[in-house]
């Protein structure tokens, strides 16, 4: 999707407006004909269209006719390394600035950009970067870092760089958690190494949310990962162990723990549309997160394309290194990754609660992920093609085609 010219910055000045006619998919439910009405960056109400006919607003206050398009919660990404051509092994808080003013025209209002395992040096670096951009976003929100490794298996890299993976070391764990000043908000791990109790206590400590990722844990270590509080997991299927008869692994502890959340890669190259639906029949629909993973490339247009300090080309809807053909990632968009859950069967508000409301709760993003009054604005509007039509950051458009 094309982000069109000028529709970013575009902030609303007046305090109070609404948005009606729309069809609400709140995060909770699907309401037709609803209204959403917004006050000083809160969702003041949500009410029905035959309530807005009724209603008086104040001189000033600004009304959009959402004509009957969708109305839901700012989607939230958890799992996104880059976007149009700018990523977190950029170093620099202009980068993740950058990031946030574009992901702002995909329905994104807030997202935890994601740090590869590098040098630790550059990590910390990387970690200062996207808390130093904190409060200069002009599009979707920094809510946090996710830290993909270091402590991640040799056996599931993917296309994780061998030399920058690490053992468990609690003194590296500190120097990273000190680079963050609070801010990790959530660290994929691998449960089955030596010392990942110790770790897990430290992280729960300074509420850093562990996820089981990159791993080739045994059915056991799953469990004792739980045990030790590891209740979530990164892009489930993908770089991990696999489902055995005799082990289930961390496939099989996933589907078969109701407890066990985990982020899901809705491109339909990560995972098999089918997976999805049978993920979906056997998880409670509240513990499934969709994420993009998407790199620094992802909307790019010029090239050549790099990820990770590697070259890469796009070739069948993924991210290849061009070094040797290996898959390198994700150019997946949140609002892709919900038109392709609703055109595989999902309900869209199934869709968006995985896309907002399920992110915001699991990560623990306070008032976000909901229309509910007292809730942030964070809001998205978009078609019934999936084109979005505007995007609401704190009661404030960074883009809007409404009129």
């Amino acid at each position: 999707m094309r982000i069109p010219a000028g529709a970013m910055r575009r902030r609303c000045d007046t305090p109070i407006f609404c948005i009606h006619n729309a069809t609400l998919l709140a995060g909770y439910a699907r309401m037709e004909s609803c209204a959403v009405l917004v006050e000083d960056g809160k969702i003041a109400d949500v009410f029905s269209e035959k309530r807005f006919a009724q209603k008086t607003f104040p001189p000033g206050a600004t009304i959009y006719d959402a004509g009957g398009a969708y109305l839901s919660p700012g989607f939230i990404d958890t799992h996104i390394h880059g976007f149009a051509g700018f990523g977190t092994e950029d170093l620099s808080v202009d980068a993740i600035v950058a990031m946030s003013d574009h992901l702002g025209g995909y329905g994104v209002t807030a997202f935890c950009p994601t740090i590869y395992p590098m040098d630790l040096d550059d990590m910390e670096r990387s970690i200062q970067a996207c808390v130093g951009a904190m409060g200069k976003e002009t599009g979707a929100r920094v809510m946090g870092v996710h830290l993909e490794g270091p402590f991640v298996s040799m056996a599931r890299l993917g296309v994780q760089k061998p030399e920058y993976v690490r053992s468990v070391d609690l003194e590296v764990m500190e120097r990273l958690y000190r680079a963050g000043r609070g801010h990790i908000t959530n660290m994929t791990v691998a449960p089955e190494l030596k010392g990942m109790r110790e770790l897990a206590l430290y992280c729960l400590s300074r509420n850093i949310l562990l996820q089981a990722g990159h791993t080739d844990a045994t059915y056991e270590n799953m469990m004792e990962g739980m045990q030790a509080g590891i209740l979530h997991s990164t892009h489930f299927f993908n770089a991990m162990s696999r489902l055995h008869h005799r082990d289930p692994g961390a496939v099989g502890a996933i589907l078969i723990n109701p407890e066990l959340s985990c982020e899901i890669i809705a491109d339909g190259k990560h995972v098999h549309p089918d997976l999805i639906r049978l993920l979906l029949r056997d998880k409670p629909q509240s513990k499934v997160v969709l994420v993009t993973d998407a790199l620094k490339p992802t909307e790019q247009e010029r090239c050549p394309l790099y990820a990770n300090r590697e070259e890469v080309v796009l070739e069948d809807g993924v991210f290849h290194r061009k070094s040797d053909g290996v898959i390198a990632g994700s150019c997946l968009t949140m609002i892709g990754g919900v038109r392709n859950l609703a055109g595989w069967g999902v309900p869209v508000e199934a869709a968006v609660e995985m896309a907002a409301s399920n992110p915001a709760r699991i990560i623990g993003l306070g008032k976000r992920g909901l229309l509910v009054p007292g809730y942030e604005a964070d809001l998205v509007v978009f078609d019934k093609e999936f084109s979005v039509l505007a995007t609401m950051v704190g009661g404030g458009f960074v883009l809007n085609e409404l009129g």
